[in-house]
């Protein structure tokens, strides 16, 4: 006896309504594209590491971002890469920084573009950490915060409209929260890296900020990727602090956290599909053993799926030329 098909296996077979009925959706509005800003002038840089990234000059921060919008990516999350480091990361809160500088140029060039900014001092300082080190090798986590208020005021008064702590410091988002609204900047929502694991995954970005510790590593105030519970309560502490969105980073192999975060937390949820995953992407697709275009957009729909709102991704130009052909 032949059993009969369910109705949404007819609906699947038959493509009958089947994209009104499609659980998920991914459009280039949920993306994110990050970009790593240098000084110079029209200078692009390729990050070997990252087939199809490049560190950009100012100009072409702007064209990319630009050519970024024209797809109908709205946001783009800015790295900076400074002339000079220093023990204080001293350019990380320089008003004429390169992301300051940056800011500016975008905001001017394209006011629609929604512009987010990278807050932390890795990049900045000279040993590579993410805050201020004290003699004996320890982050001292108070002045850090202080550093990193001083970074994201600059950022706002520049013009961005967004900032991202991803330092990872004990109470930065609460430190960031209260020193934007005494400067006047009570508008600029905190998009938190709370979930934000000591992972593997990292390397290639690191080569593109030129962000590596000079010694040690990071777990000290980066999250066990072992812990999930840990992870949510990260999350809602940051949204009690004053978060408007939280972030899960790395993306794929936290699918399960971001889902966590999402139920526990019930505000937006950004997940940063990070340099190690793309770069993975990248190797296999130019060996011949994957299909690109395929995998990217089944993995991006996934993250989606799990519950990110946004998805920050190197692939966001490319998903958004697929998608719209």
């Amino acid at each position: 006896m032949a059993f009969p098909a369910t109705r949404l296996r007819r609906l699947r077979k038959s493509g009958v309504l089947r994209g009104m009925i499609r659980e998920t959706e991914l459009t280039p509005a949920h993306l994110m594209l990050p970009l790593f800003v240098q000084l110079g002038e029209g200078e692009r840089t390729p990050v070997e590491a990252m087939p199809g990234v490049e560190r950009l000059s100012i100009s072409q921060t702007v064209a990319e971002a630009g050519e970024a919008q024209e797809l109908g990516i709205p946001a783009v999350l800015l790295f900076g890469l400074p002339a000079e480091k220093d023990e204080q990361a001293s350019g990380a809160y320089d008003d004429e920084g390169v992301v300051q500088l940056a800011v500016r140029a975008l905001k001017e060039a394209h006011p629609k573009l929604v512009v987010v900014t990278d807050v932390c001092l890795c990049a900045y300082t000279s040993h590579g950490h993410c805050g201020v080190v004290l003699e004996d090798g320890t982050i001292d986590n108070d002045l850090s915060l202080e550093l990193l208020a001083k970074t994201a005021i600059s950022h706002a008064a520049a013009g961005a409209d967004a900032v991202a702590p991803s330092d990872m410091m004990d109470g930065r988002v609460g430190a960031l929260r209260s020193q934007l609204d005494a400067e006047g900047f009570k508008d600029v929502p905190i998009v938190a890296y709370s979930a934000k694991f000591a992972s593997s995954f990292y390397g290639p970005f690191r080569e593109a900020a030129d962000s590596a510790p000079a010694f040690g590593d990071r777990r000290s105030y980066q999250m066990d990727p072992a812990n999930a519970e840990e992870a949510v309560r990260e999350a809602l502490l940051d949204v009690e602090e004053g978060a408007d969105v939280v972030m899960v980073k790395p993306a794929l192999p936290y699918l399960d956290v971001v889902r966590r975060v999402k139920e526990a937390t019930r505000v937006p949820v950004a997940a940063y599909n990070v340099s190690g995953e793309y770069a993975m992407v990248k190797a296999a697709a130019s060996a011949g053993y994957i299909d690109e275009r395929g995998v990217v957009l089944e993995a991006l729909t996934g993250i989606r799926r799990a519950g990110a709102d946004i998805v920050i991704t190197y692939h966001a130009k490319e998903v958004a030329e697929w998608l719209r052909r």
